[in-house]
């Protein structure tokens, strides 16, 4: 089977990829807007939906397709170490779908996130004291860090396997034969999705009070006043 033959076996779905895609938005938008009170709505809103991304994956991992299936990539901790030894030999394991040390960080990420956004907003509801920020922050630091092990592997990844990982979550294409393709893309639900998100987005952004810019930048103006 020829080079162009085999780059052009789809794998990855829509959802998965508008999954992917829209968490990064989502994470880096939270990142960068967690210390201003200005963007503190924003900050919530990308929070929540990142909560519902992940609710979301889980039901696709349960019911979507080959290689969106946890049941496909989560392997034990035997599988990640074979995985992670056979990439200093000449023959290292290929998979078609997510290898095992990726999976890892993956079912990592998911988590971090549940917990990062269940405590974010249990703060922001004032259900529990200050500690509850205190774990919303570890939890935030930790998926970073994670985050940025998950884009090491990506690179060690693309360079041993001779294949751009990052192309083929924005494509869905992989160099791998026909027969270990999917049939369709799902692109209906990947739709729904994007509108469901735009639309919760749209509803905060009617829901948001006039005047809180203002009041958020009296409120952080205040607080520097108190410090000082």
């Amino acid at each position: 089977m020829n080079t162009e033959t085999r780059s052009s076996t789809l794998v990855w779905d829509l959802p998965v990829r508008l999954f992917h895609w829209l968490l990064v938005l989502c994470f880096a938008g939270a990142w960068l807007t967690a210390e201003s009170e200005h963007w503190r709505l924003v900050h919530v809103t990308l929070g929540y939906t990142m909560a519902a991304l992940v609710a979301f994956r889980i039901v696709w991992g349960l019911l979507g397709t080959r290689y969106a299936r946890f049941s496909s990539f989560v392997r034990g901790p035997s599988a990640v170490l074979a995985y992670l030894r056979s990439l200093s030999g000449p023959k290292p394991e290929h998979h078609t779908g997510h290898n095992p040390a990726g999976a890892l960080a993956i079912v990592g990420l998911l988590a971090l996130i549940a917990v990062t956004t269940a405590t974010g907003w249990a703060a922001y509801s004032e259900i529990a004291g200050d500690w509850l920020e205190e774990v919303h922050e570890v939890a935030a630091n930790g998926l970073l860090g994670l985050v940025v092990i998950h884009l090491i592997g990506v690179v060690v990844g693309s360079w041993v396997h001779r294949e751009n990982l990052v192309r083929s979550m924005l494509t869905g294409r992989k160099p791998v034969p026909q027969a270990e393709g999917i049939r369709r893309g799902w692109a209906t639900v990947a739709a729904l999705m994007l509108a469901g998100v735009l639309g919760f987005w749209w509803v905060q952004w009617q829901s948001a009070p006039a005047d809180t810019g203002a009041q958020m930048s009296r409120a952080s103006h205040e607080k520097h006043e108190d410090h000082d």
